[in-house]
């Protein structure tokens, strides 16, 4: 499967980005830092921020993403190969760092808190990490011609990670190391990606029927369960729409194919 080749200086970004975000995620600068960023963000009303926070939950992802199961299945399949290493980071990030959350710290009085008051399991940011992961594997499986017009990929995944500051649920270290694991799952991602079969792009394929079949399942978490705040009922009906209308498409694509092959036949 063709996918652009990454250059070796932006293997080493998410290691310098980690590096450079120690005085962070070592908490020179807390808890000041995190009480004037979520301050700076608090005229912002809550539903931007929950939107934001959404983009980085797993049902919401597939919902979003829904329609390059038709569009692009490169692409979805981009992100898909980038999951399994943003879950084992988050996983054994949290697992053996047991960081206490700005609301078991600071005076919840003094700060904004949208949503439930979380108290520990704060490093890293897995909504952080997981945005940053599709951004980056989407991106960077993108054709290099032309690559720079979708760094606005970035721009919301990096609002994602602004967001879980200005909900009062992650410490900007949180954020810092949830960027830079989430860039290297992505990256890493589109290795994966390079050894897939072109077989599995086919909406006849098995395996993106499975995907869809994943895809549906999002469907239903996102009508019947609030992901992550209350606030974000609204828009998770929307991504239910998108993704039944993906779906059906997805649908007609299998019929035609399997028409055309049985004409061909």
């Amino acid at each position: 499967m063709p996918v652009s080749s990454i250059p070796l200086r932006l293997w080493l970004l998410p290691v310098l980005l980690f590096v450079l975000g120690a005085p962070l995620w070592l908490h020179r600068f807390e808890p000041a830092m995190f009480v004037a960023i979520n301050h700076l963000c608090a005229p912002v009303a809550a539903t931007v921020w929950t939107g934001l926070s959404l983009l980085g939950n797993a049902w919401a992802v597939l919902g979003v993403t829904a329609p390059l199961l038709v569009l692009a299945p490169r692409l979805m399949w981009a992100w898909l190969c980038a999951a399994p290493f943003a879950v084992v980071f988050a996983r054994v990030g949290k697992g053996l760092i047991e960081s206490p959350r700005p609301a078991a710290l600071v005076d919840n009085d003094q700060i904004r808190i949208v949503g439930e008051t979380l108290h520990n399991v704060s490093m890293p940011s897995g909504h952080t990490l997981t945005a940053f992961a599709v951004a980056s594997a989407i991106y960077f499986s993108l054709p290099q011609q032309g690559r720079k017009r979708h760094l606005w990929l970035f721009v919301l995944a990096a609002g994602t990670g602004l967001s879980r500051i200005a909900v009062g649920a992650h410490w900007p270290g949180d954020v810092v190391v949830g960027l830079s694991l989430g860039l290297l799952a992505g990256m890493l991602g589109t290795r994966l990606l390079a050894r897939m079969d072109t077989k599995h792009l086919q909406p006849t394929a098995w395996s993106l029927r499975l995907v869809a079949l994943l895809v549906a399942v999002s469907a239903y978490f996102l009508a019947t369960e609030a992901q992550d705040f209350d606030e974000n009922q609204p828009l998770q009906y929307a991504l239910v729409l998108v993704v039944l209308a993906s779906l059906w498409r997805f649908v007609q694509q299998n019929r035609a194919a399997q028409t055309s092959s049985l004409s061909n036949r």
